[in-house]
């Protein structure tokens, strides 16, 4: 079969219908919601764009199958960041079923295997859930990837944060445009933590002022290195995926 990566809003149903028993469908999953008082609202949602349309167009020549890559859901579950303003959320329930439709649409037209490329954290346990429900109500073989897994060494800020430095970096790599003035933050308070337990609390989002560490060390040359490393690693991910899918 010959090489292919596709975008589905950009291509017409009988090409679709072609590939779509045979192709993998990446859906890029992100978020509407706030990132602090310099980035924008659909950072999330830039950056699962960025990976997935970036990690197909690098696998398209060495994967098994192709590659499709769905259109971005922009909303995800955002309820914990509503007090800030700038946030428009689905509850999990809802992001649940939208997903579940998705794959139920996809699995009426042929389709057989679809990735969840995450590009935030809040949609985590939603992803993960739907991932499982896919697999069981459609028959459909579903992975689940959170993009930011592929990132970080030693030494490196918090991944990804929320709009501190690592995200503020990668969306100046992406649209620079878009980002705003950082004031420097002169004591960054810290992030409550406990080992090998995840904590959801609002007690936790008001200390930290809703975004982490320090958005201001952000550079553009590092934003671009770490969005090509992702890039590279997602895409050898898709080519493992086709091949065990």
């Amino acid at each position: 079969m010959v090489p292919v990566a596709l975008r589905w809003s950009e291509t017409d149903r009988d090409r679709l219908r072609r590939h779509l028993p045979e192709a993998v469908v990446v859906i890029p999953v992100g978020a509407t919601e706030q990132h602090g008082p310099h980035l924008p609202t659909s950072t999330d949602t830039l950056i699962a764009a960025a990976v997935a349309d970036g990690a197909a167009a690098a696998a398209s020549d060495r994967s098994s199958r192709p590659l499709i890559v769905a259109p971005t859901i922009a909303w995800g579950a955002s309820d914990h960041h509503l007090p800030y303003g700038g946030t428009l959320s689905l509850s999990p329930e809802t992001l649940l079923a939208v997903i579940c439709d998705l794959f139920r649409s996809i699995a009426a037209q042929g389709g057989r295997r679809v990735v969840l490329l995450n590009g935030h954290g809040g949609n985590i346990g939603v992803c993960h859930a739907a991932a499982a429900a896919g697999s069981t109500r459609f028959d459909l073989s579903v992975a689940h990837l959170d993009y930011w897994r592929l990132a970080g060494t030693e030494g490196e800020p918090p991944v990804p944060g929320h709009a501190g430095e690592f995200e503020t970096s990668m969306v100046l790599a992406v649209r620079p445009d878009l980002v705003g003035p950082r004031e420097p933050r002169t004591r960054v308070p810290e992030v409550l933590t406990v080992q090998d337990v995840d904590l959801h609390s609002g007690t936790v989002w008001r200390r930290i002022d809703g975004f982490t560490d320090r958005p201001e060390l952000a550079r553009v040359g590092d934003g671009e290195r770490r969005l090509e490393d992702i890039v590279n690693r997602a895409a050898d991910r898709l080519v493992e995926i086709a091949s065990v899918l």
